[in-house]
């Protein structure tokens, strides 16, 4: 069964830092970019950063640009999304997708996770 599933979600003060995971089964993650996207209740999804295949090309939003950084580990099939100075504004559901390039268009996303919680609150 193809899938990709995201871990590291959670509960964190302003100024914390997390890291989520976007693990797949069922295929290698070898050939595909990653996206990070999200979605706060009542706005669209944005798409935040993104990886691709190889690693060499990251891609992250003005409004994450310089907290959060992207890394992938093609032996262990995971993307990691290492997310620092957490503001309340981040607060939202993540999601990741696998497409062929490094892309934070959802139309160009394969395969999709779940998604995790993750909440900036004091």
């Amino acid at each position: 069964q193809v899938q990709l599933v995201e871990s590291g979600g959670g509960l964190v003060q302003p100024g914390g830092s997390l890291r989520l995971s976007c693990a797949a089964s069922g295929f290698t993650l070898d050939y595909y970019g990653i996206g990070w996207f999200r979605q706060a209740p009542g706005k669209e999804r944005e798409g935040v950063s993104c990886i691709s295949s190889s690693g060499d090309t990251t891609y992250f939003a003005d409004s994450v640009k310089g907290r959060f950084t992207v890394s992938r580990d093609n032996a262990k099939n995971t993307v990691y999304l290492q997310m620092n100075s957490l503001k309340p504004e981040d607060t939202a559901v993540y999601y990741c997708a696998a497409s062929r390039f490094c892309s934070v268009n959802p139309n160009l996303s394969r395969y999709w996770g779940q998604g995790t919680q993750v909440t900036v609150s004091s």
